[in-house]
């Protein structure tokens, strides 16, 4: 399915695959990717490609993984977790942090609420962030979720910082 946001940038969100992992294996090597998702940097390769495997072939009741393509390449990844009832949490990571800040995760995340509603019938979104990620609060804030508690810290770009939780409901 391709979406578009307010930058007419269209973005084609799909399944994952195991010849993804060249990507996924480029994103272990950056730097402020890995600071801000909690990835160890260059990461044993043969250890990433067994965990991007499990990622491609889990079949799972509440958890659904998504690829983020951006002009025929995938540049991140978003999901749907902790699915029960009409509850999930919604996790948006862009792998390529040049990209940070033009909107494509925005548009994941429009998509991944579309798919909720639409497809598995959640009406109730979870999420969660750190303290100093201010492009994801903003992005949060701008699809509608609201800041519902601040429990648990967490390492992001290197230091310990205060996670935020969110939630969005119909």
């Amino acid at each position: 399915m391709n979406v578009e946001n307010s930058n007419i940038q269209t973005i084609k969100i799909r399944a994952i695959t195991i010849d993804d992992y060249k990507f996924v294996l480029n994103w272990s090597k950056d730097r402020i990717f890995c600071l801000s998702n909690g990835w160890e940097m260059n990461r044993n390769e043969e250890e990433l490609k067994k965990w991007w495997d499990h990622c491609v072939n889990n079949v799972s009741k509440d958890f659904i993984r998504f690829g983020v393509e951006f002009n025929e390449k995938l540049i991140g990844y978003a999901d749907l977790a902790n699915i029960k009832d009409n509850t999930a949490e919604l996790g948006i990571a862009i792998g390529e942090s040049s990209l940070w800040g033009k909107g494509l995760g925005y548009t994941a995340a429009l998509w991944m609420i579309e798919y909720a509603l639409t497809k598995k019938g959640i009406t109730i979104l979870n999420a969660e962030t750190h303290q100093k990620n201010f492009r994801s609060i903003k992005m949060l804030n701008k699809l509608g979720f609201k800041e519902v508690s601040r429990v648990g810290y967490e390492d992001y770009l290197g230091a310990n910082n205060q996670l935020i939780q969110f939630k969005w409901f119909i």
